[in-house]
C-alpha cells in the first residue's frame, strides 16, 4: 500500500470533517469511518432508491499507522466472520449457530481496536446472508470463501483510531445520482446472488461449521481458505 492513498466515503451528506467516536457501534468493525478505495463503489453505497448521495474524497496518510488487513494471507475468512459476530446482529436460527458463534469468537477473533486502520470485506445484504448461511451450517467454508468474491461487492477501509482520523485530509465531493448508481448497486447485488444460487446447485464436499467445531480446527489449519481477496 502506498503511504498516501485516496479513500472515498459514500454518504447522504457532504462530510468535510469526519469525527472520531461518532457512528454506529454495530457496524462491521465497530465504531469507525467507513471508506473504500473505489469512488464508483462509494457512489453506489451512497444512494438509495429515493435519494441521491455524495462521494466524499480524502487523502489518507498511512505512514506510521498500524494496519489490519483481514484479506491478507495472514488471516482467514473465519477471522472476518469472528469480527462480524462481535459487532453485527446475526439471525441465529439453529443450535449449531449458537455454538458456532462461541467457537469462532473464542478461536478466530481479532482485536480490531488495537489497530488504526482496517481493510476487509463490507458485509452488505448479500455478504451478510452468505455469512449467516455458513453459521447455520448451510454452506461450507470453501463455498463461503468463493461467495465473498461474487459480484465484486466491495472491500472497505475503516479509519478506527484518533491518530488515523488526524491523518485524513478532505479533498472534494461528487454527487452520486440515484438514477444511475442505485441501478448499478442493485445490478451488482443481483448478479452476485444469481452466481451464489448457481453455486448452491453444485454438490461439493467441504468443511462445514459443524465439521470445524467437531474437529477442533484452528486458524492455522491449511484447509481454511486464506488470501480471500483477489
Amino acid at each position: 500500500m502506498d503511504k498516501r492513498i485516496k479513500v472515498y466515503h459514500g454518504s447522504e451528506k457532504i462530510v468535510e470533517r469526519p469525527l472520531f467516536g461518532e457512528g454506529k457501534r454495530n457496524n462491521d468493525f465497530g465504531l469507525g469511518f467507513y471508506c473504500t478505495a473505489s469512488e464508483e463503489l462509494a457512489k453506489e453505497w451512497a444512494v438509495s432508491s429515493l435519494h441521491d448521495g455524495f462521494s466524499n474524497c480524502y487523502t489518507l496518510d498511512t505512514e506510521y499507522l498500524n494496519i489490519l488487513n483481514l484479506n491478507s494471507p495472514e488471516y482467514t475468512i473465519l477471522n472476518w466472520i469472528a469480527v462480524l459476530l462481535e459487532h453485527r446482529l446475526f439471525s441465529i436460527k439453529m443450535p449449531v449457530a449458537r455454538r458456532a458463534r462461541q467457537y469462532l469468537t473464542d478461536n478466530f477473533s481479532v482485536n480490531v481496536n488495537a489497530f488504526d486502520l482496517i481493510i476487509g470485506y463490507r458485509a452488505d445484504d448479500s455478504y451478510f446472508d452468505y455469512a449467516e448461511s455458513f453459521l447455520n451450517n448451510g454452506i461450507s467454508v470453501e463455498q463461503l470463501a468463493y461467495a465473498m468474491r461474487l459480484g465484486m461487492l466491495g472491500e472497505q477501509i475503516v479509519v478506527k483510531s484518533k491518530f488515523a482520523f488526524s491523518r485524513l485530509k478532505y479533498e472534494r465531493f461528487e454527487v452520486a445520482a440515484k438514477d444511475q448508481y442505485y441501478i448499478l448497486r442493485k445490478s451488482r447485488d443481483n448478479g452476485a446472488n444469481q452466481l451464489y444460487l448457481e453455486m448452491l446447485e453444485e454438490e461439493k464436499d467441504g468443511l462445514y461449521i459443524q465439521d470445524i467445531m467437531r474437529g477442533g480446527i484452528k486458524n492455522d489449519d491449511p484447509r481454511i481458505p486464506r488470501n480471500i481477496c483477489e
